[in-house]
């Protein structure tokens, strides 16, 4: 009868594998000034679903995304309760339609772009990054180091990192 030997080595799981070991580092960013047009074509010949908006500086200052660009070609909805002067101006607007409504008929980077963006450290690990895009249901998110754009990620980074050999998502599924 063969018995296997256990072995007496400690077992050392691998280190998690970064966002920097991932990430794309040419990243293809666009000026706040750039044309609507310009962004639709960068996203179009790339193949890409957002661009990061830099400063010369790289400073992410926002982003715009396959779906700010989609959503231009919807409907405009008024609000519902809007009040009119009586020289038939509009007195009054809810705080966010004005966003909206440069967000819709803006023609560069700065007036369509997302201000509020969800970014990462290049050192924060890739279930982590996971588990930010599952819950918030994005697919590319800028890679920050002190205040400047190093890179960016995307779901088909993580699918490509799961089909690497010492993933511990491959692992758990073979």
């Amino acid at each position: 009868m063969n018995r296997k030997r256990r072995s007496t080595e400690a077992h050392t799981p691998a280190p998690p594998t970064t966002v920097r070991e991932i990430m794309t580092t040419d990243a293809v960013t666009v000026p706040p000034d750039a044309s609507v047009a310009r962004m639709a074509q960068l996203m179009d010949g790339r193949a890409i679903s957002g661009l990061p908006v830099v400063d010369a500086s790289r400073k992410l200052l926002g982003i715009v995304t396959d779906a700010d660009l989609v959503s231009r070609n919807t409907r405009i909805e008024m609000p519902p309760i809007t009040a009119v002067a009586e020289d038939g101006s509009v007195a009054e607007l809810p705080p966010d339609f004005r966003v909206r409504l440069r967000h819709k008929v803006g023609t560069q980077a700065k007036d369509v772009m997302t201000t509020r963006v969800l970014t990462v450290g290049p050192d924060e690990d890739v279930e982590a990054l996971a588990e930010i895009m599952v819950k918030n249901g994005i697919n590319m998110i800028p890679v920050v180091e002190k205040g400047r754009l190093v890179g960016v990620t995307s779901r088909a980074d993580v699918i490509r990192w799961m089909t690497r050999e010492e993933s511990p998502a491959v692992k758990v599924a073979s």
